[in-house]
């Protein structure tokens, strides 16, 4: 049957699986090619002697973005996969040795922050109110469209409420306006830590990840979030999507002004249309006529990047009844290990850490008998390491959480992989090894941030955590979306011009 046209998709993440099966069910040709041995992107599964490790996310958050996606596919999240509301949310461990579980009962919550700060209680009904506002705004007005010019900020909506959005405070000053001591900002802000934000540069606008939270509520999808990805090649597949992996690309292909061809390790594909998701600043180094790249070495150099982690892998023989599924361990250096992040990289010794023990959740990701822990540490991008100082530094954050929580569990240790800075490089062509990609300061954001429409290659597109509206699976999945309606309107207007 004829086509709507040729799709190359450079990139088998979460924003490139979303955006095939998106357009090949409005009737494009669509090939994804992968540079890896598996499709997922930063969502990667690992699986060593009985563990299946998702590599990257491991939050369910925004469950409202994954089922309109579903939808736009006609089918439900149902249809793919079986989700569980986890209570507790998660497990916060401070460093005074004291624990808290955020229950995800509002009521129970409150209490608990009462405890920690009296008249908090009040003050949080108040900030939740108010992210409510944010989160709904966003999703109605911003997240699903795109902002190619600042006249889009006309829109009556935004113009009406817009002030409440905070786009221009940041989130340490918004929150200290609500609470007043450290455990509670912590509380509050504990996403920035692990999704690539500091709390003096990240607008306030972020605040809206209180309702996510609070009101959406923490899921677990049976078999981990990689159940995600293989629900997208499925939904992919069904509308017949073509999936290459093993297949570097080795260069696009740009001739009268239009990419033309998209080279790999393995072969060439021409294409109608390219839709990049793979790392922005490294998909521009590969376009053979260097002057329709949009940005300069200088500019990337100038970016803020998003925190690389240190990830550890671990398969422990036992159980760790001290853990939830979810579990963060705030430093007892906060401000210090923000600093080490960004204006004074180095590698912390004292870091927060966020710990996944999915087997309180799901018993199919260990053998019997095992516990699965996923440990990751935000630390700056672009650090250097080798295999030696890698496992030195695995080995002193395991001796970190057994000091810090009480733990015993090293001897127990019987599968252990690392994934760090210079992995991120070599396995996702990431700038400087970062583990996300751009950071979300208040001028990386919407219009501030790369557009997923070349400028300078009209049929050239983006999609995934660099562009809009950002990092995080939900974001690309939205993002899947607006690349999708900015190409298929890139087509109509070619054919008006054409007259047809």
């Amino acid at each position: 049957m004829p086509t709507k046209g040729r799709v190359i998709i450079i990139g088998a993440g979460v924003g490139g699986l979303a955006s095939a099966a998106l357009l090949a069910k409005d009737g494009f040709d669509v090939t994804v090619i992968e540079k890896n041995e598996q499709p997922g992107g930063r969502a990667s599964l690992l699986e060593k002697d009985g563990f299946a490790f998702d590599m990257g996310p491991s939050w369910y958050l925004m469950p409202d973005v994954y089922e309109r996606f579903f939808q736009a596919m006609g089918a439900t999240t149902n249809d793919y996969l079986k989700l569980t509301h986890l209570s507790p949310h998660y497990r916060i461990f401070h460093a005074d040795g004291s624990h808290v579980d955020i229950t995800g009962d509002l009521e129970a919550d409150k209490a608990t922050f009462e405890r920690l700060e009296p008249g908090s209680a009040a003050q949080f009904d108040r900030y939740l109110a108010e992210s409510k506002i944010k989160y709904d705004l966003s999703v109605e007005s911003i997240l699903y469209r795109n902002i190619t010019s600042p006249l889009d900020f006309l829109d009556k909506d935004i113009r009406d409420k817009g002030r409440q959005l905070r786009v221009f405070e940041s989130m340490q000053h918004y929150v200290a306006r609500f609470f007043h001591t450290e455990k509670m900002q912590q509380i509050i802000q504990y996403t920035l830590v692990f999704l690539g934000g500091i709390p003096r540069n990240t607008p306030a606008l972020y605040s809206l990840m209180a309702h996510v939270d609070f009101n959406l509520g923490v899921w677990y999808p049976d078999g981990g979030m990689y159940s995600v990805v293989r629900a997208l090649v499925a939904l992919g597949e069904k509308h017949g999507v073509r999936y290459l992996y093993n297949q570097p690309v080795t260069n696009i292909e740009v001739q009268n002004g239009r990419v033309q061809t998209v080279h790999t390790t393995h072969g060439s594909y021409s294409a109608d249309y390219v839709i990049s998701n793979a790392d922005y600043q490294h998909t521009e180094t590969l376009l053979s006529d260097r002057s329709k790249r949009q940005y300069t070495e200088r500019y990337w150099r100038r970016r803020t990047l998003a925190p690389s982690a240190f990830i550890l892998y671990l398969g422990v023989k036992g159980k760790l009844p001290e853990l939830a599924h979810h579990n963060i361990l705030f430093s007892p250096n906060w401000n210090q290990h923000f600093a080490e992040l960004s204006n004074r990289p180095a590698w912390p010794h004292t870091p927060s850490l966020y710990i996944c023990n999915p087997n309180k959740t799901d018993a199919h990701v260990a053998p019997p008998g095992y516990e699965n822990l996923f440990v990751l540490a935000p630390i700056a991008a672009g650090l250097p390491e080798d295999e030696a100082s890698r496992q030195r530094y695995a080995d002193e954050m395991i001796d970190y959480i057994e000091r810090s929580l009480h733990l015993s569990f090293r001897d127990r240790i019987t599968v252990q992989e690392i994934f760090s800075v210079m992995d991120f490089t070599t396995r996702y062509n990431s700038i400087r090894g970062t583990a996300l990609g751009l950071a979300h300061t208040i001028f990386q954001t919407t219009l501030f941030r790369p557009p997923n429409k070349s400028r300078r290659l009209p049929n050239l597109f983006f999609v995934g955590g660099n562009t809009n509206p950002g990092i995080g699976v939900p974001m690309c999945l939205i993002s899947a979306h607006l690349v999708r309606d900015r190409l298929c309107k890139e087509i109509a207007g070619s054919a008006r011009q054409a007259g047809l």
